[in-house]
């Protein structure tokens, strides 16, 4: 951080070493496996809520949010407004049912209803989610933090994540939770210092930034029109919806939460007031996105610099022309990801910085730390001890959490590098956890609300819904000659239509298998 104030330097690492300090901490706690995954039952609801919403408001939502409203316009936010519908479902179903179970695991309730199969397919559709979002948060910290040091954007993940690793590892559940407490507060503070901060740049004030927007269509929600190609406001709603359900329904960070909690009132509470706090604050995070697109727009030579970086990584040693000559074709969707670090580099004063820079640390690593947490939870439980040793000593079950933990931050990590250089770190998150997801929460709810529903027909059904899956997929890679079998829908789609399919196969199949009997009951009589 050579570039750094020593002043925002110090904040920094005082940042970090606050953060390790807590893990130190709780460690002393960590005498067993219960204790590293559920915090023996102990935090309260209010912790809990601020936790789940600190973990909703990674560093996708504090980079790539602001990066999408610069680049197109208020839709996404469509996303948010879908949480309370899911939380009611979630708060109303699920909890209660995780509750009665005691179980640690999201999944394990699968294989009572269909079999060993279903809890694998479950687990590995989650646990490729996890290193999905893990390595999209990991790139967009990098991203944004490159800005302001100059180091490469891998070095900065592996010093991040050995942070997360320690803290992650010495203080378990107890400690995800309250460093995310702690990490809400900042990086909340941070939004709304930022979002100050820009609107005192542009000339006129907030009135300024409201006309610019409406003239260039910034406040949109997309189009109310039944388009199901483009990510049009319904596309975004069904996507939210389904998201948010597997998310606060079945997704083993939230569902480990709800077992650490003294009541399912509590845990329900928590939920609640995640969505109190996280769709507001989202909106002012789509709200600064429009705010720095006034700013650049009246500051067109600070734009200009930021295309020519952008030209220059899309062209590693390209000619002065002809970097030239590709950053005036650039588009705002290009290099909306590049505004926010661009200005924090350039207009955030010496102090400031310090914290702003936390506070992005605070939205990586709350994430982070509770995906490796969650995922560890779920190779230890449903992986490890299911079908290689099941018979561990509670030294031996505490010691497999550390090693698991600690590989999935790793693999987290070269996640995040794999993904350097991609267009939109939003995009990518939303389409890779669409694609992982929609399986699990279609066989979930096919498990849940088709009581006569039997292995065979569940698997059929997921086998169906992997199909369909892949197919929308990967069938927009096909050449013209066979463009009639691409897939037509949007990409955030997969989700919904991956969901529906399974459920809904699983429920034909059903019927027809209760058919069956009687139509051969009835050839017998009419014999």
């Amino acid at each position: 951080m050579k570039s750094l104030p020593f002043i925002d330097l110090s904040i920094v690492i005082a940042y970090l070493a606050g953060m390790v300090a807590v893990g130190v901490y709780f460690s002393r706690k960590n005498t067993s496996a219960d204790q590293f995954t559920k915090a023996s039952g102990r935090i309260p609801g209010w912790a809990i809520g601020i936790s789940i919403y600190a973990t909703f408001l990674s560093s996708n939502t504090f980079l790539g949010v602001p990066g999408k409203a610069f680049g197109s316009n208020w839709s996404s936010f469509v996303f948010s407004l879908s949480m309370p519908f899911a939380a009611w479902v979630a708060t109303k179903f699920f909890i209660p049912f995780y509750r009665s179970t005691g179980e640690v695991s999201a999944y394990t309730h699968l294989e009572h209803r269909f079999g060993p199969w279903a809890r694998t397919y479950a687990v590995i559709c989650f646990l490729l989610t996890q290193l999905a979002r893990m390595g999209s948060i990991f790139f967009g910290i990098a991203l944004s933090l490159q800005a302001l040091t100059g180091y490469p954007m891998s070095t900065i993940m592996v010093v991040v994540g050995i942070c997360i690793v320690l803290y992650t590892v010495m203080g378990g559940m107890e400690a995800v939770i309250w460093t995310e407490v702690v990490q809400g507060v900042i990086k909340t503070i941070g939004a709304l210092v930022i979002l100050y901060l820009v609107v005192a740049g542009v000339s006129g004030g907030m009135p300024s930034i409201i006309e610019i927007g409406k003239t260039n269509d910034k406040f949109s929600l997309g189009t109310l029109a039944p388009d199901f190609t483009q990510a049009s406001f319904w596309v975004i709603l069904f996507y939210g919806f389904f998201m948010n359900l597997n998310n606060f329904g079945m997704d083993q960070n939230y569902v480990q939460r709800y077992h650490t909690t003294s009541s399912a009132k509590e845990a329900a509470g928590s939920v609640w007031l995640c969505v109190y706090l996280y769709v507001p604050v989202s909106m002012i995070f789509f709200l600064l996105g429009t705010c720095l697109f006034a700013y650049y727009q009246g500051n067109p030579e600070l734009l200009q610099t930021i295309k020519m970086q952008v030209a220059a990584e899309k062209l590693p040693g390209g000619t002065t022309d002809a970097i030239t000559n590709l950053a005036a074709t650039l588009t705002p969707a290009d290099y909306g990801d590049k505004v926010m670090p661009h200005f924090m580099v350039n207009k955030v004063p010496v102090g400031l910085l310090g914290l702003i820079i936390a506070a992005i640390m605070s939205a990586a690593m709350s994430t982070i730390s509770s995906g490796m947490n969650a995922s560890a939870t779920v190779f230890s439980v449903d992986i490890y001890q299911k079908y290689i040793k099941s018979d561990l000593s509670p030294k031996q079950s505490l010691r497999l959490l550390y090693i698991a933990t600690t590989a999935f931050g790793l693999l987290g990590m070269v996640t995040g590098i794999a993904m350097i250089g991609v267009k939109s770190v939003l995009d990518v998150w939303w389409m890779l956890s669409g694609i992982f997801a929609g399986g699990m929460l279609g066989l979930f709810l096919l498990g849940m609300i088709s009581k006569s529903t039997k292995n065979t027909e569940a698997l059929t059904a997921t086998i169906i819904g992997i199909v369909v899956i892949i197919w929308m997929t990967f069938s927009t890679q096909l050449p013209d000659t066979y463009s009639h079998w691409r897939n037509p829908l949007h990409q955030n789609m997969i989700m919904v239509v991956g969901t529906l399919t399974i459920f809904l196969a699983g429920v034909l199949l059903t019927r027809l298998r209760r058919k069956e009997p009687v139509e051969k009951d009835v050839l017998l009589h009419s014999k």
